[in-house]
């Protein structure tokens, strides 16, 4: 083909491959294709789409020429697209010189890029477009073809080790100019910090572009991370958008609508209200997206700890440091910290209260802990100790200190309103515990709440400087003489920028925080004691179901009473994990806030006092009231969240209770007619046996009497008082009727006719059986009735 044929086809290419951007068209469907159920396609995909493989080299074939494409922009996010439609240019540099206005009778804006940001931008979208298409719940996100070449482009363009691979075509050229507008141009403003590209401020300073090839090369790796950034992160609230806006933009942004209100403008951007509000669409980011998201921040720590060290001599460094060693060195604080701020405040404000948070919850830790992606290992010991945090980790920790501290908070009140009996809650709250149990940590974090809380009293002519960005006021890094006082203006720089000069912080080691701690230990205590009673009841339905309980004729739940729980079908491994779990989050909470055993000790006393002698153990928390036990608030958030409950029983005549699914229906309402024509015949016989004080006396009541159903009864809140009933001696067959004991009369006749024993003396010796058996129990558990339901 020619240039100009592939040059026509390239985006009809694209989108076959990743999908249309209206989802329609699926594509190859990506996310969906997994190495086991198709390995063909599998293989074949990642090697067409690969650094080195077909679709890229087409794609630096067609960038040697320079063409442009039309990316609509009503496909960005909605606060880049809202920006731009109501012609304020935004902060990041990939938009500079491209968005291109409509001819007449044209619709829409458009970005008219280059084939690599082309690819890219197609690339990191499909990510968010295709949610429509079928994702099975047995496929991994992670071993997914998307998510590999995601890691793959990642290891190309952001290279850990060397530099980046030069593309491969005989054409050498790499450094591809900006576009330009084919359109007239329009004013536009801008909002943010308006980075200029590492690559632009690299190339100005050499004498020929051809001179540094590596210079050439860093606009890919710069593009890609400025693209998947852009695509993946840049989604937020309209409060939020407002909130970002600086007051410097503000101003400048009611200028422009100034000048241009008294013009009669056709052009085709929205109102302002109308355009605030057109990206509000409701964002919710799946857990693929998490996990890919999760992905980048790993790979992103490993590419900035591989910044080589800086050399003792300021002159060397600034004549040696490559391009790609300087974008190792701000590519987390200038590209990635303030999007992945406000995209992990979105997540923690709007993600369900379930265990697939635990996908959020990672991605967070992650970030917060860039050691763990450190080129040195830490020592090999005998014993697992934790890993103490260096000292040199104290400046990321300032300069993302709201990471730290604000999101814990937000993580804070998630956990109070989780279930925390749940093994997997109950396992993110311990891995959050044990991350900020780290130590040196916590040490680390309160030392930048301090630099932050530090009054500007040092020097005056700092007294009126606003916290701005550089290209307001110059760079931050300025020469001030006090040390202490440079490291607390960067603290505050980074919390201002992110959240506003209005922000009102709230300290993590503060007494607010704290009695949020102390809730949330609360709460744990309060968890084990429902994780314990429920393995305790589960250890106790299992040993009272001996061998021989499987050849009584009475079914062991034919009392009705419901003591189902989440965790019953869980398990006791399940059970003593989550205690596990709570133990040690408690462990380390109290490490992290030195919280003291005394406190502990009254929080379990607390939690303890539930168990009383009036018949209210693990009851929730109810007030007496005229009409009986009230629930309280906190006993509705007891319900609600699993940790009490009441206990639910059949209290009417046991022969009269529903049919269950492990009965016969015909045979119980067969053997309730014989039952009640025995009973009717011989009731006053029935009456005189059971009244003797001799052994068939005490045989007769054994069998025939049920006892009162009030002395086990426990009341609902609402019943204060309940008539109470005694049938007296009466039969009851309605024990015949469960498949239990037919399949275990089945049984038995099987096993009798191996020896040759009809079903006339099998049925004799099964009823001497049976009459031995109650003749020993009718002597030593009398109190253990076969009727007691």
């Amino acid at each position: 083909f020619s240039l100009q044929e592939l040059h026509g086809i390239f985006p009809w290419l694209v989108e076959n491959i990743f999908g249309s951007l209206d989802g329609i068209i699926v594509g190859w469907n990506l996310r969906c294709l997994q190495g086991r159920t198709n390995p063909t396609e599998y293989s074949v995909a990642l090697d067409f789409l690969d650094p080195s493989g077909p679709m890229m080299k087409l794609v630096y074939k067609l960038q040697a020429e320079e063409y442009r494409y039309d990316f609509p922009v009503s496909y960005l996010p909605g606060p880049v697209k809202a920006s731009i439609q109501e012609q304020v240019l935004p902060e990041c540099s990939l938009y500079h010189n491209k968005v291109q206005f409509p001819s007449s009778g044209g619709l829409g804006l458009n970005l008219a890029l280059n084939p690599f940001e082309y690819y890219m931008f197609y690339f990191a979208i499909s990510l968010i477009t295709q949610k429509n298409s079928s994702v099975t719940h047995h496929t991994s996100p992670s071993n997914s073809a998307y998510f590999i070449l995601v890691d793959t482009y990642l290891k190309c363009f952001l290279p850990t080790e060397g530099s980046v691979l030069p593309p491969p075509s005989s054409n050498p050229g790499g450094a591809i100019p900006s576009p330009t507008p084919r359109s007239p141009a329009v004013p536009f403003t801008s909002y943010g910090i308006h980075h200029t590209s590492l690559l632009k401020r690299h190339i100005a300073h050499q004498p020929s572009v051809n001179a540094d090839p590596a210079s050439q090369e860093i606009w890919r790796s710069e593009t890609m991370l400025q693209i998947f950034v852009e695509m993946w992160l840049h989604h937020y609230s309209l409060e939020m958008y407002q909130k970002m806006q600086s007051p410097h933009v503000k101003l400048e942004f009611l200028h422009y609508r100034l000048s241009i209100s008294s013009k009669h403008h056709g052009s085709p951007a929205q109102s302002s209200y109308q355009a605030l509000h057109a990206y509000q669409e409701a964002f919710k980011p799946t857990e693929e997206h998490v996990l890919v998201v999760r992905l980048l921040v790993k790979h992103l720590h490993a590419f900035s700890n591989s910044l080589k060290p800086e050399p003792l001599s300021p002159s060397a460094h600034s004549h040696t440091a490559s391009p790609l060693e300087e974008f190792k060195r701000v590519v987390i604080p200038r590209f990635v910290q303030q999007k992945l701020y406000i995209f992990l405040q979105h997540c923690f404000g709007h993600w369900p209260l379930d265990a697939s948070f635990r996908a959020v919850l990672e991605m967070w830790l992650s970030y917060l802990q860039p050691w763990r992606y450190a080129p040195e290992k830490p020592p090999q010991s005998s014993e697992p100790l934790p890993r103490t945090v260096p000292d040199k980790w104290a400046a990321f920790i300032q300069e993302n200190l709201l990471m730290y501290t604000k999101l814990f908070v937000g993580f804070l009140n998630r956990a109070l309103r989780t279930d925390l009996v749940s093994p997997q809650n109950a396992l993110m709250v311990f891995r959050v515990a044990k991350v900020f149990a780290q130590p040196n940590l916590a040490e680390m974090i309160l030392k930048g709440e301090q630099l932050f809380l530090e009054p500007e009293l040092v020097i005056p002519h700092r007294q009126h400087r606003l916290f701005m960005t550089p290209t307001l006021s110059g760079s931050f890094f300025s020469s001030w003489p006090p040390t202490i006082t440079d490291a607390s203006f960067k603290v505050k720089s980074h919390v201002y920028s992110l959240e506003g000069q209005d922000f009102q912080y709230k300290q993590m080691f503060g007494p607010e925080v704290r009695n949020l701690v102390l809730k949330l230990a609360q709460l744990i205590c309060q968890a084990q004691q429902t994780a314990k009673s429920i393995s305790d009841h589960s250890a106790e339905t299992l040993s009272s179901q001996s061998f021989f309980s499987w050849f009584r004729f009475t079914p062991s739940d034919m009392n009705g009473s419901y003591t189902g729980n989440d965790l019953d079908e869980i398990g006791q491994d399940s059970i003593k994990k989550t205690d596990e779990y709570l133990e040690k989050a408690l462990e380390y909470l109290c490490q992290i806030f030195k919280l003291s055993e005394a406190q502990l000790t009254q929080m379990m006393m607390k939690c303890g006092t539930a168990q009383d002698e009036n018949g209210k153990k693990q009851l929730p928390d109810c007030v007496e009231s005229e009409d009986g036990l009230v629930l309280t608030p906190l006993g509705r958030y007891q319900i609600i969240n699993g940790l009490r409950r009441f206990e639910v029983e059949y209290q009417g005549d046991t022969e009269l209770q529903p049919i269950r699914s492990y009965e016969n229906a015909t045979l119980v309402r067969l053997l309730f007619r014989l039952s009640s024509a025995l009973n009717q015949r011989f009731a006053d016989q029935m009456e005189v046996l059971c009244s003797r004080q001799d052994f068939i006396g005490r045989l007769c009541r054994y069998h025939l009497t049920n006892p009162t159903l009030a002395q086990k009864t426990r009341y609902t809140p609402m019943l204060k008082d309940r008539t109470s009933h005694n049938y007296g001696p009466r039969i009851s067959l309605r024990c015949l009727a469960s498949y239990r004991t037919l399949g275990s009369l089945l049984m038995i006749y099987f096993i009798a006719s191996w020896f040759c024993i009809g079903p006339i003396g099998c049925t004799f010796l099964i009823l001497f059986g049976y009459f031995i058996y109650a003749i020993l129990m009718t002597f030593f558990f009398e109190g253990r009735k076969p009727h007691q339901h």
